[in-house]
Parts: C-alpha cells; sequence; structure tokens
C-alpha cells in the first residue's frame, strides 16, 4: 500500500506541480523582418523565463537562438538574423522555465520566409510635371536583404480630389514612375503597393497627393473674369449702337 502511495504521489508532482506551456505561439513578418510572439500559460508564475529554438526544414536538430535564452512574459524573439535563406521552411517553439521547473515545448507551423512576410509599401514622394505626375519610390532598409530585389511590380491607385474619378495602374517595379495624360492645374492623390514573386502579402501606402501643375491664383481668375464681363458688356454696347444706327 505505501509503494502505491509514493506512486501517486510522484505522479501528482510531475503532472500538477509543472509549469503551464507558452500559449498564442506564433511568427510574424513585416518587409523580411521576422519575430516570434508567445504568451505565458494560464497561472504561470511570476518569476517565469522563457527559452526559443528553431528548426529548418529537412534538419532534425533543434537550435537556441541567441539573444532569446531568457526571455521575460511579453518579451519577442527577433528571429530575422537566424532565417538565412528565404527560400527555406522553419519552425519555431518556446519553453517556460524557473530555476526547478520547465514546461512542454509549444510549436509554431511551418514558415516560409519569401512568402509569409508582409511587405509594406516603399517610401514615395510626388512632384507635378505640367500635365503629369512623377513618383519617387524607394525600398525601405531592413536588416536582411535589399526589399528590391523581390519586387516585381507596382500598382498605383491615382484619384483626383475635385471630384473622386479615379483610375489603377499596374506597372513594372522602377525607382521613378511618371503618370501621364492628367488635367493641368489639379491636384491628385496616389497610394502605392508592391507586388513581388511568390508573395500576395502586401499594404498600401497612404495617399500621397499634388497638383500637376501650380493652379492659377485666385486673383487671376477674378481679372480673367473681369476682363469677359468687360467684353461681353462692350460687345452688348457696340450692337446697340449699331442697331440704333441702322434705324435712325
Amino acid at each position: 500500500m505505501g509503494l502505491w502511495t509514493l506512486l501517486l504521489l510522484h505522479l501528482h508532482v510531475v503532472f500538477c506541480v509543472s509549469l503551464p506551456a507558452p500559449s498564442n505561439v506564433s511568427i510574424s513578418s513585416f518587409n523580411m523582418e521576422h519575430t516570434v510572439n508567445f504568451l505565458p500559460g494560464p497561472r504561470t508564475p511570476s518569476d517565469t523565463h522563457f527559452t526559443v529554438q528553431i528548426v529548418q526544414q529537412r534538419k532534425s536538430s533543434w537550435r537556441p537562438v541567441v539573444g532569446c535564452l531568457e526571455l521575460t512574459p511579453g518579451q519577442m524573439c527577433n528571429l530575422t538574423r537566424v532565417f538565412k535563406n528565404p527560400y527555406t521552411q522553419y519552425k519555431a517553439r518556446v519553453q517556460a522555465f524557473t530555476p526547478s521547473l520547465t514546461s512542454n515545448w509549444t510549436v509554431t507551423g511551418w514558415f516560409l520566409p519569401l512568402s509569409s512576410t508582409v511587405l509594406g509599401p516603399p517610401n514615395v514622394s510626388v512632384s507635378g510635371c505640367g500635365n503629369c505626375l512623377i513618383l519617387l519610390l524607394k525600398a525601405p532598409a531592413t536588416k536582411s536583404l535589399q526589399l528590391e530585389n523581390l519586387y516585381r511590380g507596382v500598382i498605383l491607385n491615382v484619384q483626383r480630389t475635385r471630384d473622386g474619378a479615379q483610375f489603377r495602374l499596374n506597372l513594372p517595379y522602377s525607382e521613378e514612375k511618371v503618370i501621364m495624360y492628367l488635367q493641368p492645374g489639379t491636384e491628385y492623390c496616389v497610394t502605392v503597393s508592391v507586388t513581388a514573386f511568390f508573395n500576395n502579402n502586401s499594404v498600401s501606402s497612404k495617399p500621397y497627393c499634388a497638383f500637376t501643375s501650380h493652379p492659377p491664383p485666385r486673383s487671376s481668375l477674378y481679372v480673367v473674369f473681369g476682363l469677359l464681363g468687360a467684353f461681353c458688356m462692350l460687345g452688348f454696347l457696340i450692337t446697340r449702337f449699331v442697331v440704333h444706327g441702322c434705324q435712325l
């Protein structure tokens, strides 16, 4: 009877006095900057730390991530430097531990950097050129590869501010784009997003607005309308004078 009691106590210690495993473990990525995110499990002690490991597809050994060996709750782990090959799939796993206890590992699904990252918009500047707009595009700086090497095309959504008329252009990517055949002296707003090989995850920029050329000042409009009115009045007087002369 004593042996069974000891066995039950041992099972109670193993299964009941253990750390909760981390939850909501996932990999997020923006512009090829990758991080693993997680939450502590329910009833996790306050002195708990967390460690992160990764494994590469077709390799069986898990590797610890330097800088992510003793994370505190709320800290993220940057995986950008360890996900060296954007064409290879990776997994990450997170474990909770205290000086005397460890939890089970919580493992993410497979993650392919090239197709899973979200591509943000390039940096944009817009200026007018008469009846056109010139767009200068520059890929954001990252700690990994150069994003312009991933870009395949650029999508431009152009909207005329005055009446909301809009159209869309899908063009090959280059650092300078000219939008032709616009109305002079008119303001247009442009949003920009990029497309890439093997990736359909992108977000658009905020609207960038500019006039195609400087609109005429209000004083000039008043002068033009005044001259038109004067010519109309002069024409009316001349016509009346001629008609009156013919009657005489």
